[in-house]
């Protein structure tokens, strides 16, 4: 019998396995953690009004997204420094997103070069964070192209570094520094010392930023590393045109929650949306993206509307598809997962996420996706 029995039962078992450091840096959020628990507090606003005596038994819960059909109306969120989590994290995460049928996104912050990674699954999309600095745009879009990727998802919520400070508490840095209460951290988890960081330094060298730019940044512990890379207070609507210009593929934008500035992307030609508050990561007391769905929906028009921020549940999932997402992301709990127990563990919580939707859908008498609307939901 499987000890993990819903996507939080993982979280218990990186936190065991994991340095408190980089827990902390999973798990945290900016200052208060006022959003991070927003993120949550969100679905129990609304409660379900079932339908009963509808004949359930061919149901299934499978979602087209960008002329593609999915497994299910779900995927997996693009996070950062994966690899340092857990063995060889972007490839498991990417291998079972591939495996399940369901999209995965490649965090620009990660330690994986993106062109392993697309041969690891060469459906994923991939995730950059650009500063406002044109011939760096254009040189990693052109490689984003080149290496063959289809999807190309820009987050435009960090033009400022957040306040993390719980990740300072913590003695988690970047890069990382070797204080005593590090080694300390380090030393009574030898399972990940052994595990992942030194079979990671034995099988594949020192971490690097691999996917910042078009070229190789700098070593995860190198004093030189600059987690801002570049001038991101820059950017803006011109640079995301000129992004539109060259990229052929379909674009999406992450980390917009206003009404206007959805307008303006999808006036620029773009062909999505995630909402995100990033996870309550960057500024503090952000509303969560569930609060402004169906507004977005309305604002954005023809193009899909994606959500990401505290899902870990099927019946989560199933309160944004009724509220008008076209799909769900998944992040903090699938890392967990990879932490756990690597590909399997990804490929476990991908198939209780299915089975708990599979459930959902016939304990509210409907069969297909596309039946989730407003009037299954009733506000508290």
């Amino acid at each position: 019998m499987t000890n993990f029995l819903c996507l939080d039962d993982y979280e218990a078992a990186a936190r065991s396995r994991l340095p408190h450091p980089l827990y902390t840096y999973i798990s945290s959020a900016a200052e208060t953690s006022a959003s991070l628990h927003d993120n949550r507090a969100a679905f129990h606003k609304w409660g379900f009004v079932p339908r009963v005596l509808r004949g359930v038994s061919e149901r299934h819960i499978s979602a087209s997204l960008f002329s593609k059909t999915y497994a299910a109306p779900f995927g997996i969120a693009p996070m950062g420094i994966a690899a340092l989590m857990a063995y060889d994290g972007d490839n498991a995460l990417a291998q079972a997103a591939g495996e399940q049928n369901i999209p995965m996104i490649l965090s620009g912050s990660s330690l994986t070069r993106m062109e392993e990674v697309y041969q690891t699954n060469p459906d994923c999309w991939f995730q950059a964070y650009l500063p406002g600095e044109e011939d760096k745009i254009r040189d990693l879009v052109a490689r984003v192209a080149r290496t063959g990727f289809h999807t190309l998802v820009i987050t435009v919520d960090t033009a400022v570094l957040a306040n993390r400070e719980n990740n300072i508490r913590a003695g988690f840095s970047t890069p990382l520094r070797f204080t005593p209460k590090v080694l300390w951290q380090f030393g009574t988890h030898p399972g990940w010392v052994f595990g992942t960081f030194a079979r990671t330094l034995l099988g594949k060298g020192m971490p690097h930023f691999e996917n910042s730019y078009a070229t190789r940044s700098a070593p995860i512990m190198s004093r030189n590393v600059a987690r801002d890379f570049g001038r991101k207070d820059h950017l803006n609507l011109d640079h995301l045109k000129l992004i539109r210009d060259q990229w052929q593929g379909k674009l999406v934008v992450k980390g917009v929650l206003a009404g206007p500035d959805i307008q303006e992307i999808a006036a620029l030609g773009c062909d999505g949306i995630i909402l995100s508050n990033h996870g309550g990561r960057q500024l503090d007391g952000t509303v969560s993206p569930l609060r402004v769905l169906s507004g977005a929906v309305t604002a954005a028009g023809n193009i899909p509307v994606m959500i990401d921020g505290g899902f870990r549940r099927g019946t989560d999932v199933i309160k944004a598809i009724a509220l008008g997402a076209s799909f769900v992301f998944i992040g903090r709990p699938f890392l967990y997962a990879a932490v756990a127990d690597g590909l399997n563990g990804v490929g476990n919580a991908i198939e209780i996420m299915k089975s708990e939707l599979h459930r959902d859908m016939g304990l509210l008498g409907k069969r297909t996706i596309d039946e989730l609307t407003p009037d299954i939901l009733m506000q508290l």
